[in-house]
Parts: structure tokens; C-alpha cells; sequence
């Protein structure tokens, strides 16, 4: 069966926070969209959970840490962001629950998006029959993503948000945009942000150094192109950051 055609991002918005869990998540997921948004003076945020300090097994996190953050603000700047910050949960074991939902809902409400991105919150990678097993750090910060959205417009829910930090509901996110997903209903051209997409991740460098033995620069374009041209099929022949987009 012909898979249905992709539906293009919805584009009349003007900012949009990006979250995910881990430094290099938005980089492997969507940044050649990132770089087209930009591009056309969209304003986006990087929000990360943790700073992905237990990533590198021959590195220690106290110095891994500070390393990876300091790639994922380099990586940001190629595609056009200069706002990148960090929440500190621990990478590896960051928990879905309260604590999480608020300091997302707290992002919300301070940067105002229209739009908010995340990676995927489903149990797996591909289909949920022989699909790979998705990380509980991805599974965890991308449903509380989606709870936030809401979460960040009810004045009730979180109300110490507004009483002991000043930050006023925020009712305003039309879209949240998953990116990464088995069952995507929409896409990004990536042809004008693919080559940057690619720098971007090559400046996770020491992440990339100790998962393969490839060159960096070719690893990294692989990935890349072969992820959107996977997609152009089912959107007019055009490579494609694809997402799942959810209405509020």
C-alpha cells in the first residue's frame, strides 16, 4: 500500500522551542528544518534536559558534561540559534513526572513559542514490531513535552510558576512537532538546510569520535541525506525533515 502524502509544517508562526533530552538529539533529528526556519527569521530556543554527560563510556561526565555542552551551543550556531540552555536533569535516568513537566511548562511560559518541537516519545524507532527500542530519556522528556504545552496555559496547574517566578500562563502553542517518528503527517524541504545540518552535527565531535570509526564527515552526511531522501517519496519528491504534528 502507497504510503499517504506528507502535508508541509504549518509556517504562519513566528517562534518556536525546541526540547529534547539530550545534546546531538536535534542534530540527528531536524536541524536542516532548523536552519530553512531560521533562515526565513523565525526565532528558536534550544532547550536540553540533561547536558549528556554519561554519553562517551571512556569519559568521565564531570568532564564530559561540560564538553557536550559546549559542542551543542557550536552545533546551534551553524543553523542559526544563539539560545541553547540546559535544565541539568541526569542524563541516562531523566524521570517523566512532575518535576520534568514543570520545568518544561516553565520554558514555555518564559520564551512564548507558537510552535514546539520535540524527538520521539514512543516506545520505539521504526515500527512498533521489530522497531529499535527508544531510550527511556527520550521517551520520558517527549511526552512531558506534550504535557507541558498544556500545562503552561492552565494558570492552576504549576501556579508557583507565576507566584514565586512571575511567569504568566502561556495559552499560545498551536503545534507540537515531533520529529524522528515512525508516523509522521508532515515535512520540511531539507534541501536548503542540509548542508548546514550536517556541519551541525559534525560539531559533536567527541560524541561522534567514540561511536564510530567512520569518517566524521562522511558518518554524519550519510545519515543525513539518506534520513530525507527516505522521505522525499512521500513529499513531492523532495528531501524531508518529516514530523508528527499535534493541534492544540
Amino acid at each position: 500500500m502507497t504510503e499517504p502524502q506528507l502535508a508541509a509544517m504549518p509556517d504562519d508562526w513566528t517562534r518556536a522551542l525546541a526540547v529534547v533530552a539530550h545534546p546531538d538529539d536535534l542534530e540527528y533529528g531536524c536541524s536542516a528544518a532548523v536552519a530553512g526556519w531560521t533562515d526565513s527569521g523565525k526565532d528558536i530556543t534550544y532547550l536540553l534536559a540533561s547536558r549528556g554527560e554519561a554519553g562517551i563510556d571512556s569519559m568521565d561526565p564531570a568532564v564530559c558534561g561540560p564538553l557536550r555542552e559546549a559542542e551543542q551551543r557550536a552545533s546551534a550556531a551553524v543553523v542559526g540559534v544563539t539560545r541553547v540552555e540546559f535544565l541539568g536533569h541526569r542524563d541516562g535516568v531523566i524521570e517523566y513526572g512532575l518535576a520534568l513537566r514543570r520545568d518544561i511548562a516553565a520554558a514555555i511560559r518564559r520564551h512564548r513559542p507558537e510552535l514546539v518541537v520535540t524527538l520521539n516519545h514512543r516506545d520505539t524507532w521504526g515500527p512498533a514490531v521489530g522497531g529499535a527500542w527508544n531510550t527511556p530519556d527520550h521517551r520520558a522528556v517527549g511526552r512531558a513535552t506534550l504535557d507541558a504545552a498544556a500545562d503552561a496555559g492552565n494558570r492552576w496547574i504549576f501556579p508557583e510558576l507565576l507566584t514565586d517566578q512571575g511567569l504568566e500562563p502561556w495559552n499560545g502553542v498551536r503545534w507540537v512537532a515531533v520529529a524522528s517518528t515512525s508516523t509522521p503527517t508532515h515535512a520540511v524541504d531539507a534541501t536548503p538546510g542540509l548542508d548546514r545540518s550536517v556541519r551541525s552535527l559534525m560539531e559533536h565531535r567527541s560524541y561522534i569520535e567514540a561511536l564510530t570509526d567512520e569518517d566524521p564527515e562522511t558518518y554524519c552526511r550519510t545519515f543525513l541525506t539518506g534520513k530525507a531522501q527516505a522521505a522525499a517519496a512521500r513529499f513531492g519528491g523532495r528531501p524531508a525533515v518529516t514530523f508528527e504534528v499535534f493541534g492544540r
